[in-house]
């Protein structure tokens, strides 16, 4: 990992040396566009829209226009003007118990290394704040952006999470909810034993992105094919769902009855064959029993029919 971000953090008359480091990365897998008739790669190009000539980064500046359609521009010396936290400064303003910080409210999260021969500042600070259990607010500028953040321990490391602005997360009210009839009693029940059936313990790693996994199948299907087009496959069938649930009980209760048959397993696929097997030999037996009653029946009939004929050629040797 590369650091993209040096400073330290600001707890009291204490500072803590630190690098920063992005902590996720996303794993999707990047496509370029091009044309679909002979494959170029399409290039982007910033093409000013009074003059038709290219510009360059460097030649470009921030503009806002309002909505009644003033617009102003503003220039690198503007912003620096503006106020902002000390570049290099993570300053602590204030603890909050963890479990008052809504998730909604994380935006992007952050490794915080100690930039330090004798990191005791750093170990101090995480060991502290793992052991009140609380979360320090700070703020954090990154590309002439301030941020309000937490800083937590996560696996004995400092982790810094950005925060949304409380304005930047929007309101909700629907309409639909507000005449919705209240649950039953026995739809609660049902829903809470449903729960129940499927609840555990979290474990990240049995979860899998299958559609990239999928994805990179295709994509290395048809570099060993040799091929720069790609077959599109059927999609699997779905299992059909209605619609619109009329009665939520019965759905609770085929989610239960469908949630017993995934924990039984396999075992009762494996005895259903068994007995197909067993209703198919028991519809031949009788079968057999029955062809076996015509040929002895058959052959009743032609002895007793047979028997007449002997005693009439005795009777004409006589």
């Amino acid at each position: 990992m590369r650091a993209i971000w040096k400073g330290s953090i600001a707890f009291g008359l204490v500072n803590v040396p630190v690098k920063v480091y992005t902590a996720t990365e996303d794993h999707d897998i990047r496509f370029h566009q091009v044309h679909a008739k002979d494959g170029g790669r399409i290039k982007y190009d910033r093409v000013c829209s009074v003059c038709g000539e290219s510009v360059q980064y460097a030649d470009i500046d921030k503009a806002y226009e309002s909505p009644e359609g003033a617009k102003v521009v503003l220039t690198d010396e503007d912003f620096a003007k503006l106020p902002a936290a000390e570049k290099h400064e993570i300053p602590v303003l204030q603890f909050v118990p963890s479990e008052q910080i809504d998730p909604i409210l994380f935006e992007k999260s952050y490794y915080l290394e100690p930039d330090s021969t004798t990191p005791k500042a750093y170990v101090l600070l995480a060991a502290t704040l793992e052991r009140i259990d609380r979360t320090a607010l700070v703020h954090f500028t990154l590309r002439q952006k301030t941020r309000l953040a937490a800083l937590r321990v996560h696996d004995g490391v400092l982790l810094l999470q950005t925060l949304l602005w409380p304005d930047e997360v929007r309101a909700v009210d629907f309409e639909s909810l507000q005449d919705a009839s209240k649950p039953r009693p026995q739809e609660i029940s049902m829903a809470e034993t449903l729960v129940e059936s499927m609840s555990d313990d979290f474990e990240p790693e049995q979860f899998t992105d299958e559609f990239q996994i999928e994805l990179r199948k295709v994509l290395d299907e048809a570099i060993a094919n040799g091929s720069d087009t790609l077959v599109s496959r059927p999609e699997p069938e779905k299992e059909q769902v209605d619609a619109e649930v009329v009665d939520l009980v019965a759905a609770l209760q085929r989610s239960l009855e469908a949630s017993g048959r995934r924990a039984a397993g396999g075992s009762a696929a494996t005895k259903a064959p068994a007995k197909k097997s067993a209703s198919k030999a028991a519809a031949k037996e009788p079968a057999k029993k029955t062809a076996a009653k015509k040929t002895a029946g058959t052959a009743k009939k032609s002895t007793a029919r047979k028997a007449p004929a002997k005693k009439a050629q005795e009777r004409k040797g006589a």
